[in-house]
C-alpha cells in the first residue's frame, strides 16, 4: 500500500506552523467518568508527539461509544479521554466542544475536539460535513486503524478533501504489519481463526483458503468443521446448515495441497460450569457440549504454530476464560509466544487471551482494530486507508 506517511511530512518541515487534524481511535472504555483502560489513547499519543514536535498546531478527534448523531450526550464525551490524553502528553489537552465551524489552536498547542460522532452526517460520509472537516486543517493525518474499515466523515470523506492527506505512525504500522503477514509472508502462512459461528468469519474463511499453507479453526467453528467430517459434536455450539460450507472450505484448501486440521480430541462437560473431561473427537456423546480441544489436537496444532514462518490469529480456540477450557488457547498462545515466526494477533478475545497467558509482548504484532482486521482478512478494501493510497497517487 503506497500513501504519504506523516512522518516523512514532518521530518521534511512540512508540518511547521500547519493546521493538522488528526482522526484517532480514541474510544476508550469509561468507568465512573474515568477511562479504565488507556491503551488505545497511548497508541495515540506517537502521532500527536510527532505533530508537535514539528511545530504543529494539532487537533485530534474520534469516535467514542454509539451516541445518537446529532446530539450531545454527555456519557460519550470525550473529556474523560482529553484529561487522559493531557496526563500522557504531559500538556494541557483541552477539550472543544463544538469545532465543526472553526478551531482556535496554536503552534505547539493541542486541542481534543469532541466526539466526532455528535455531528450529522458523520456516519453517513456526509459530503458537506467532511468539507466542512478538510477546512480546518491543512494536513489530515488518518491514524485509527480500527475504524478504517467505516467510510465516515471522519476517517474517508475528510481525507478527500483536505490539502494534505497522509497515515498516521499507528495506522502506517498497521499497514506494514499486514502487508508482510499477508501480501509477502514468510511460508508457511499459517492463519489461525476462532470463534463461535462460522456463519460470522465465512467469507474470512474462504478468503484465507485460498491463500494460507494451514488454516487453524476452533471454538464453535471447529464444531461445525467437525460436523463435516463426519464427527459427532453432542450438544456442542455449531452451525449444521454450514456444513457444505465448511467443507468446501476443506476441499479449497486440500485443492492446494494445504490442509484444515480436525480435532482428535476434545474436552467436553455438560454446562460450561460443570467440569470438563477429555474424550477422542470420535466418543463424543449425544449429551456432551464441546468446549475446547484436548492435549493431544493442542500438542500437533502447537507443532504446526512452530513450523510456520507467519502466522496470523483472530479468534481463540475454546472458552479460555473459565480454566477448565483454558488449555487449548493457552498451548496455542505459548506456541506463538515461542515462534520465530512474524505473527499478528488481533480481536478483543484473542487480545484477552494473550494478557490472561502473559504473552502478549511476545507476538510480533498486536493489531488495533478488530473488525478493520477481519475485513483484511476477507480480502477488503479499507476505505480509509484506500482513500489515502488515493491521494497518494495523485
Amino acid at each position: 500500500m503506497s500513501v504519504v506517511r506523516f512522518s516523512d511530512v514532518c521530518a521534511q518541515g512540512a508540518a511547521k506552523a500547519k493546521r493538522v487534524f488528526i482522526r484517532a481511535d480514541l474510544n476508550a472504555p469509561l468507568a465512573d467518568g474515568r477511562v479504565s483502560d488507556d491503551t488505545r489513547i497511548r497508541a495515540s499519543v506517537p502521532a500527536v508527539k510527532m505533530a508537535l514536535d514539528a511545530g504543529a498546531a494539532v487537533m485530534i478527534t474520534s469516535h467514542l461509544g454509539r451516541p445518537k448523531e446529532g446530539e450531545f450526550s454527555e456519557a460519550d464525551s470525550l473529556a474523560p479521554v482529553a484529561q487522559r490524553l493531557g496526563e500522557l502528553l504531559g500538556r494541557e489537552a483541552p477539550l472543544v466542544r463544538d469545532w465543526i465551524d472553526g478551531v482556535q489552536v496554536a503552534p505547539g498547542q493541542v486541542v481534543v475536539l469532541e466526539n466526532c460522532r455528535f455531528l450529522k452526517g458523520e456516519k453517513k460520509n456526509d459530503e458537506q460535513l467532511a468539507r466542512k472537516m478538510a477546512a480546518l486543517c491543512d494536513i489530515y493525518v488518518g491514524d485509527a486503524f480500527g475504524t478504517a474499515h467505516r467510510a465516515h466523515a471522519s476517517t474517508e470523506g475528510v481525507a478527500r478533501f483536505a490539502p494534505m492527506a497522509c497515515a498516521g505512525p499507528l495506522l502506517a504500522a498497521e499497514i506494514e504489519a499486514l502487508e508482510r503477514a499477508l501480501e509477502q509472508p514468510k511460508r508457511p502462512l499459517l492463519a489461525i481463526v476462532g470463534g463461535s459461528k462460522v456463519s460470522t468469519k465465512l467469507t474470512v474463511l474462504r478468503s484465507l483458503a485460498e491463500k494460507v499453507d494451514q488454516l487453524i479453526v476452533g471454538g464453535g467453528i471447529a464444531n461445525t468443521f467437525m460436523l463435516a467430517a463426519g464427527l459427532p459434536v453432542g450438544k456442542s455450539l455449531c452451525e449444521p446448515d454450514l456444513v457444505a460450507e465448511a467443507r468446501a472450505v476443506m476441499d479449497m484448501m486440500a485443492a492446494r495441497g494445504a490442509q484444515v486440521p480436525i480435532p482428535e480430541d476434545v474436552v467436553v462437560a455438560a454446562g460450561m460450569d460443570a467440569p470438563g473431561a477429555v474424550k477422542k473427537a470420535a466418543d463424543v456423546a449425544a449429551a456432551d457440549m464441546i468446549f475446547d480441544i484436548g492435549p493431544r489436537t493442542a500438542e500437533k496444532l502447537a507443532a504446526l504454530v512452530q513450523a510456520a514462518g507467519t502466522v496470523v490469529w483472530n479468534g481463540p480456540l475454546g472458552v479460555f476464560e473459565r480454566d477448565a477450557f483454558a488449555s487449548g488457547t493457552r498451548a496455542i498462545a505459548q506456541a506463538v509466544a515461542g515462534s520465530s515466526a512474524f505473527s499478528i494477533a488481533g480481536g478483543g478475545d484473542t487480545l484477552a487471551a494473550l494478557a490472561r497467558f502473559g504473552v502478549t509482548d511476545k507476538v510480533s504484532y498486536i493489531t488495533t482494530g478488530g473488525g478493520a482486521f477481519l475485513e483484511v482478512l476477507e480480502g477488503k478494501k479499507l476505505p480509509a486507508i484506500a482513500v489515502l493510497e488515493e491521494r497518494a497517487a495523485g
